[in-house]
This record gives C-alpha cells, structure tokens and sequence, in this order.
C-alpha cells in the first residue's frame, strides 16, 4: 500500500492526473478516453517509462500556424498524425511534444498556451495502440510552429506537411480529429 501512496502523491503525477481529470472534453472520442487514461495511468508503477511498462504516457505537439496544421504520415503506421511520442527518463509530457515536435518537423516551435505557473496547457488527452503492443496514453499540448516549411532530419518521416485546417481534419487520424475541430480558429 505504501508503494501506491508513493506514486499517486508525486507532484508529476498529482498534476497530470489533475489536468487530465479537469478536461473538458471536446468530442466523445476524448470523452471515452479521460477516465480511461486515468483508469491506467493509477494502475501503472511507472507511467512515465515505456520500458517498465507497455501502457505509458506519451507527449504530442499540435503544431499550428498561420498555414494551418502540421501533420504527418507515420512510417510505420501509415496514419496521418502530430509529432509526438516517447518521454525520456526524467522528461515531462509537455517537454516530450516539444522535443519531439522540434526532432520531427525541424521546426523551432513553442508552446502556444502555458498556465500561471509556466507549464503548457493540456490541450487533448487520447488513448490509443501504439503499435509493437503498446497503449499510449497520450497528453497534447498546442504548439506555434510559425510559418517555414517542415525540414526533417533523415530517419523521421519525409510526409510531412502544413495542411488547411479543414484539410487536416479530414486527413488526420480519428484520434486527433476532435482535437483539431475544437482548436480550429473560428471565421471572422
């Protein structure tokens, strides 16, 4: 028992399980997925780690500018997504997507929103398969990607592009679909 008071009370997993708990969710996809999420993230010892365990947080990057969404193909899975994944020891779900988001598009982004304290507002929560048996349970975070053109290095998908905004909603992966109609800038 005292092994679960130890992990429910770290101030990461206090947080995450706080702002994930608070979402407001934007379709019913991310409806479904909120008690999931935080249904798994409390069972696991390691939440963070994708070697201690095949149901891991995973951090994403919404990449957004004025010529839309930036999204790509992924290799292995052949879906159209955001930049994102794996945490590395020690790293935050909101530095994953921005390290990852800089490694996968060769974009400097930034984070678009933080809170008073500094840290990125939670965007979107998904649960999904994260190919090679493992379960993301993935935290969003929107990104400014400014305006330049999408410049991976080798060995991160060469599909890869900024879409419209109802463009990219239809390409993208059903997961992030709520997300990009509730971010979508509304007419003026």
């Amino acid at each position: 028992m005292r092994e679960m008071n130890e992990r429910v009370t770290s101030p990461l997993r206090q947080r995450i399980r706080r702002e994930v708990a608070a979402r407001s969710a934007v379709d019913d996809r991310e409806a479904q997925a909120i008690p999931r999420f935080l249904a798994l993230f409390d069972e696991r010892a390691d939440p963070f780690s994708d070697v201690a365990d095949p149901v891991h947080v995973t951090g994403s990057g919404i990449v957004v500018g004025p010529r839309g969404v930036v999204l790509l193909r992924h290799r292995r899975l052949g879906i159209w997504l955001q930049p994102g994944g794996h945490l590395d020891a020690g790293e935050t779900p909101w530095e994953a997507a921005l390290r990852e988001s800089r490694e996968e598009t060769g974009l400097e982004v930034r984070f678009a929103d933080v809170d008073t304290d500094g840290v990125p507002v939670l965007a979107h929560v998904d649960v999904h398969h994260g190919g090679r048996g493992h379960t993301h349970l993935d935290l969003r975070y929107v990104l400014d990607g400014g305006a330049a053109d999408p410049v991976p290095p080798p060995g991160e998908s060469q599909e890869i592009g900024w879409f419209p905004w109802d463009e990219a909603i239809a390409l993208a992966d059903p997961g992030l679909r709520g997300a990009l109609r509730g971010l979508r800038p509304r007419p003026r």
